[in-house]
């Protein structure tokens, strides 16, 4: 899911979701137990009070893992400021990683981290203004709308009326300003539904499916600080000058649903509850930091905290110094054709095929690249030295700016 700077706000400060919308009044919140002792029914609830992503990504891996076939699980966290791509993304493709290791220039106050999760979909941007809901049931169980229409029904009980499942499975909240007649059961559609009036998404999902089991998580936007800079963290500058297998993020338009944290959970534990379990509150088990430490979690904090599986799962893609047909480049980005020309080949994260033609001030041209093949492009800290300098002065300028245009498309966070 791709994240634009759009938050509709009417004059008031209201969200504009709010406005013009009769909602039944609210349901008194259930007071939901939480303790640390293991659920022990098929049916069961987790919160995780630690804010790593890599932990909270190894918590959720571990319970769909490890849990009884029959069983059906509700996992809710927040992550700090993090960009989670997709099973089967590009890292240089989704974002701007010269930015995510300078996130402090676009005012965010933390480090933004880069996980690549274990499902696939798109990339998604994290923070402590976005709740992460995961359920675990058996295969048998799953469809692509079910959690999310209960996670709908928890939006409507806190009278988030236009909230609606869309046909991406997305959850989104629509824009028309008259309303017109609706069932109010019907999780589809609601009384601000048009086709002609884009909706706000608000949450997007992914999905995996293992033998016999199956895992269904989501974003839910409520009151991210960072809506007007994630754009430019998922815009990467080798859009349109890269062609990539694997799957690429389809951007929407979103906003923020300006709810508390502590509301959207407990209406969603609710729901859950009411799905599965007892209507009147479930017993909720804290996931701490100390599961951390645990058979199973900890090995899996450091296969997502290694490069290896952050690059190096990476499907081919080609990177070209020209735009590639009907990808839409923007021309600034592209190199000068009379400075060099540039043509790469990448597979799981290291170069196959470097084809790097230099021209020199005075006329003649010079292959460079071989000294790439086999180089895994996210151990590249320094293009120049990669390239190694030509000994003929008359192309020091184009294989500066070679460099530096390959900086620039594949930098490195180290």
């Amino acid at each position: 899911m791709k994240l634009p700077p759009i938050v509709l706000r009417g004059p008031s400060g209201a969200s504009a979701w709010r406005q013009g919308t009769k909602s039944a009044p609210l349901r008194p919140h259930s007071r939901l137990l939480h303790t640390t002792r293991p659920c022990q029914s098929n049916v069961k609830s987790y919160i995780s009070s630690s804010h790593c992503p890599h932990l909270n990504l190894s918590l959720e891996h571990h319970l769909l893992s490890t849990s009884t076939p029959d069983s059906t699980i509700l996992f809710l966290y927040r992550n700090r400021p993090s960009i989670i791509i997709g099973r089967n993304q590009n890292p240089w493709l989704e974002t701007d990683l010269s930015l995510l290791r300078n996130a402090s220039s676009l005012g965010i106050s933390e480090p933004v981290e880069l996980v690549r999760r274990r499902s696939g979909g798109g990339t998604v941007f994290h923070d402590l203004g976005n709740v992460n809901w995961t359920v675990i049931c058996p295969s048998a169980d799953f469809t692509r709308d079910k959690h999310a229409e209960m996670v709908v029904r928890a939006l409507r009980s806190l009278g988030v009326a236009r909230a609606r499942v869309n046909e991406r499975h997305d959850i989104v909240l629509d824009q028309r300003t008259e309303p017109s007649p609706a069932d109010p059961d019907d999780t589809h559609v609601t009384s601000f539904t048009s086709k002609d009036v884009t909706p706000l998404k608000v949450s997007g999902s992914a999905y995996q499916l293992t033998r016999g089991r199956a895992l269904h998580h989501g974003t839910c936007l409520l009151s991210s600080p960072n809506l007007g800079v994630i754009p430019r963290l998922l815009r990467s500058p080798a859009k349109g000058l890269m062609s990539a297998r694997g799957v690429e993020s389809v951007s929407s338009p979103v906003g923020n649903l300006e709810l508390e944290v502590k509301d959207f959970m407990e209406a969603v534990q609710r729901e859950f509850g009411r799905m599965y379990g007892s209507p009147k509150g479930m017993e909720v088990e804290d996931l701490e930091e100390g599961w951390a430490d645990r058979n199973g979690v900890v090995e899996g904090i450091r296969e997502l905290e290694s490069p290896e599986w952050t690059f190096l799962q990476t499907p081919q893609f080609t990177l070209s110094s020209t735009a590639l047909p009907g990808k839409g480049s923007n021309a600034s980005a592209m190199l000068d054709p009379a400075t060099a020309s540039i043509d790469l080949t990448v597979r799981y994260g290291a170069i196959t095929t470097a084809e790097i033609l230099l021209r020199s001030t005075t006329g003649p041209t010079l292959a460079k690249g071989d000294s790439l093949t086999g180089r895994r492009v996210h151990e590249i800290t320094d293009w120049q030295q990669a390239l190694s300098a030509p000994a003929d002065a008359s192309f020091a300028t184009s294989w500066e700016k070679t460099a530096s245009w390959l900086s620039k498309m594949l930098p490195s966070i180290a």
